[in-house]
């Protein structure tokens, strides 16, 4: 069990990277030195140093912490059940760019660094990790595969960040369409085997195609949908 001691250390140094980052965030990596991260935090650059090795310490102790946070965001948005599948698509991009844009610019700028890039491969690691065991606790409740999943994870992340990155439109838009078509193709595939082990109710089981369910009353991929 952390002493009091102990738990006001941490937490002042949780504030200090917070405070770090959206400065980092705000301004870019090199445009701020110690000394200005010292005036964000409300510190003194001595202050600092007793949390961090140095500038470098705290960008990558800072950046992961940060990033795991807006991680621990986006899961809090992910969609619970079959039905909320479609409305997580459509909202999460503009959320993530919204909330956290410059976050995620941050977070590039740090991780292609030369000299962070192997933290960056480490972050990255444990984000596969998570999302994986994310996508295995969905499995029993969209009736997909939890690999299939994992890589559906990815293509709205990526395509989310990317937006979130530069704004484009057209090219969000176009990954979501076919996301959106994929993931009703995929729970049309895997709803037998789905219904064997009893996830489905019987009124969701009478439906020709999932399409139904989400509204795509003329979907291009099921002819018997139109």
């Amino acid at each position: 069990m952390r002493t009091r001691n102990e738990k006001q250390y941490f937490a002042k140094k949780i504030e200090i990277m917070e405070k770090a980052f959206d400065c980092f965030a705000e301004n870019g990596l090199h445009s701020v030195g110690i000394r200005g991260i010292a005036e964000a935090c409300g510190c003194t650059s001595a202050t600092l140093y007793q949390y961090f090795d140095d500038l470098d310490d705290l960008i990558i102790q800072s950046t992961a912490y940060c990033m795991a946070k807006v991680e621990d965001d986006f899961m809090q948005m992910a969609p619970t059940d079959a039905k909320d599948v479609m409305r997580f698509i459509e909202e999460i991009p503009y959320w993530t760019a919204e909330k956290h844009g410059k976050k995620y610019r941050l977070m590039y700028q740090v991780y292609t660094h030369p000299k962070y890039i192997e933290h960056g491969k480490k972050f990255f690691e444990g984000v596969n990790e998570r999302y994986t065991a994310y996508a295995k606790s969905l499995e029993a409740k969209i009736g997909i595969p939890y690999k299939i999943t994992t890589g559906l994870i990815f293509i709205i992340v990526r395509a989310g960040v990317h937006y979130a990155m530069f704004e484009d439109e057209y090219y969000l838009k176009s990954q979501m369409e076919v996301l959106k078509q994929s993931v009703i193709l995929f729970m049309e595939k895997y709803k037998n085997d789905y219904l064997k082990g009893g996830k489905l109710n019987e009124k969701e089981n009478n439906q020709r195609c999932y399409c139904d369910m989400f509204g795509y009353r003329n979907c291009s991929y099921h002819s018997f949908c139109k």
